[in-house]
């Protein structure tokens, strides 16, 4: 693959002559034929139980194949939002290829397309895989909140899905390494917790002998596993809430948006029954949805929620989740408010009062990240105003290390309640993946209450 200067589409490191093999290869040159190849000579020659075809990234490829190609169909290859978009269809096509290709080799054996995550981006190629598995090694990049984030969105799908980590302290390919025993085992429980099955890797010595001590650190987690199996077989997630995934509407190669991070710290630590969703899926399990801090709504959107908030659903949005495409008013009607434009003051403070300020002393609390000004219409409730500072401490309007004070005059709405919706006029859960105020959880807790009622399930244990 190539980028737009002719130079090589690597996974990593670009230099020669550092140690590597991340460049990319295009399934639309002949290595596509090659490939073919060396899998039905892998048949020919060993008995095969499953494929797992690993590193597929979509990349806004400019080699002359896809160049030549994408002239073919009329589109401009100097564009790189076309090139993305014509490979994210290149890649498609091939897995539905390879996939009848491999099933004239054998009808039998299952068939894994890898990219290190599963989401919405990639949902139009789930059927060409026979389960999905979700490779999230915590040390290796991919942090402990990516497994629930993936597999709260995977496991919708009616395939059998797989939590796929590893033995190893830092990343793959780490020798005579040990992961802890307590980090293992706390992976291998939330995927069992998740309705996933388990997968760990490790990395055998060219000299073809196990090692003793790896074994010993899997088999223990596998022995917690083999305890609680029986309890997991056939086992279905009951949740109570939807959260529209963010990743649905990004472009590029998104995998880990931080309103999304947030938001799975935030609901996991409150023991919220969630699944992550889109909006081809159906929401008609869920009592309650969440559009989180940046969800621009179309009309197939704007219907679709509509008919959720008509037929019994409840709604929680924050900050531009709800705004038209354009960014300029509030497309869903029900939430009651209008748009002003963004917040004249940051950081501003919350004042903490009633039913959403439960368990939060009765104060101003600081808002970091800058906000959305509304406008109630009549008949929206203010749950809680947004106070302001004295000025923004800027380089001609200096006050302390970070921030001005509140004069502890309202200045805007900061939550507000229509109906069955809630309003956050801040981005709580980006703000939450940052550095986790525990008022912004405790409010956005409180603001499901609220809607939910009584909670499916609670608990005494620590958050």
């Amino acid at each position: 693959m190539r980028d737009e200067n002719g130079a090589p589409i690597a996974f990593g490191d670009t230099n020669r002559f550092h140690p590597g093999f991340y460049n990319h290869l295009c399934v639309l040159s002949p290595y596509r034929d090659f490939l073919k190849s060396y899998i039905a000579d892998l048949f020919e020659q060993v008995p095969v139980d499953g494929l797992f075809l690993d590193i597929h990234h979509i990349r806004p490829n400019a080699n002359e194949y896809c160049i030549e190609a994408m002239l073919s169909k009329g589109l401009d290859p100097s564009k790189e939002q076309v090139r993305y978009e014509f490979y994210k269809e290149v890649i498609r096509a091939y897995k539905a290829d390879f996939t009848a290709f491999i099933r004239t080799l054998d009808k039998n054996c299952t068939i894994f397309y890898n990219g290190g995550h599963v989401g919405p981006q990639i949902r139009n190629t789930f059927s060409y895989n026979t389960h999905l598995e979700l490779e999230s090694l915590p040390s290796g990049g991919w942090g402990y909140l990516h497994f629930p984030l993936t597999a709260r969105y995977a496991r919708n799908f009616n395939m059998e899905i797989m939590g796929m980590t590893g033995k190893f302290h830092t990343s793959w390919g780490d020798f005579h390494s040990l992961k802890n025993k307590a980090a293992l085992e706390f992976e291998t429980s939330m995927m069992l917790a998740l309705n996933a099955r388990c997968s760990v890797g490790d990395q055998l010595h060219p000299r073809g002998r196990l090692d003793a001590a790896t074994y010993e650190l899997i088999g223990g987690a596998y022995k917690q596993i083999a305890e609680k199996e029986s309890w997991c077989n056939q086992a279905k997630a009951l949740v109570e809430v939807g959260v529209l995934s963010t990743e649905a509407f990004m472009e590029g190669d998104v995998r880990q948006p931080e309103p999304m991070l947030g938001l799975v710290k935030m609901l996991q630590e409150g023991c919220i029954q969630f699944d992550i969703a889109d909006v081809e899926a159906d929401w008609s399990p869920y009592k309650l949805l969440i559009l989180p801090d940046a969800i621009p709504v179309h009309d197939q959107l704007r219907l679709k929620l509509k008919d959720y908030l008509k037929n019994g659903g409840k709604v929680l949005a924050s900050y531009k989740a709800g705004l038209s495409i354009d960014g300029q008013s509030f497309a869903v009607e029900e939430f009651g408010i209008e748009l002003v434009g963004n917040a004249p003051y940051s950081p501003d403070f919350i004042y903490t009062i009633g039913k959403v300020g439960e368990g939060l002393p009765q104060t101003e609390l600081v808002m970091y990240e800058r906000g959305m000004e509304i406008k109630p219409k009549p008949g929206t409730e203010v749950l809680a105003a947004a106070n302001v500072p004295y000025f923004n401490r800027e380089w001609n309007h200096f006050s302390s290390h970070q921030h001005t004070p509140s004069t502890g005059r309202s200045g805007y709405p900061a939550i507000t309640r229509r109906q069955a919706t809630i309003y956050f006029m801040h981005p709580v859960f980006t703000q939450y993946a940052r550095n986790a105020p525990l008022w912004c959880k405790k409010l956005v807790l409180n603001a499901i209450n609220m809607l939910l009622g009584e909670p499916m399930i609670k608990h005494n244990g620590p958050s």
